[in-house]
């Protein structure tokens, strides 16, 4: 789930939550505005088990993003704005601070950046992103494979 507040200097405080996840006792946000790190993000976990974690972000772009728990499993935020394909055949979540809030800006550069260890890349850039209301998350997706592009 995203909550949205309005910031000075053309900033977005956004809060991530995922609700409680079986097995899961430490989740990561991982995503276009942190580089994809897979630990420089640790969301804190509350008294009901979900997960949250609040960033300032710019206004007037699409961030990519997705949630990596201890053993390496990827999770979607189901309640994202929208969802892009990525190239280890899932799809990345997407929180959308444009002013139409319509579809995402154009990727910055490090959008097409990631591992598997850091977590799963963007399309190419020009790609619209598309909502799949069919996808279901699955208790642990596979982790990506590939190679970092540069």
């Amino acid at each position: 789930m995203l909550r949205r507040e309005k910031s000075a200097g053309g900033k977005v405080k956004v809060t991530f939550s995922m609700p409680a996840l079986e097995g899961v006792t430490t989740l990561y946000l991982v995503g276009s505005f942190n580089d994809w790190s897979n630990t420089a993000t640790p969301l804190v976990r509350g008294a009901d088990g979900g997960w949250s974690v609040a960033l300032t972000l710019e206004a007037g772009w699409a961030y990519q993003y997705r949630f990596r728990d201890q053993e390496g499993g990827w999770h979607n935020d189901w309640a994202a704005d929208s969802y892009v394909p990525n190239e280890f055949n899932s799809e990345n979540s997407v929180v959308d601070l444009t002013e139409s809030g319509a579809g995402p800006a154009a990727p910055r550069p490090l959008d097409n950046a990631a591992s598997p260890a850091e977590g799963p890349a963007a399309p190419p850039a020009g790609k619209k992103p598309g909502r799949t209301p069919t996808a279901k998350p699955s208790a642990k997706p596979a982790a990506p494979r590939g190679k970092k592009k540069s």
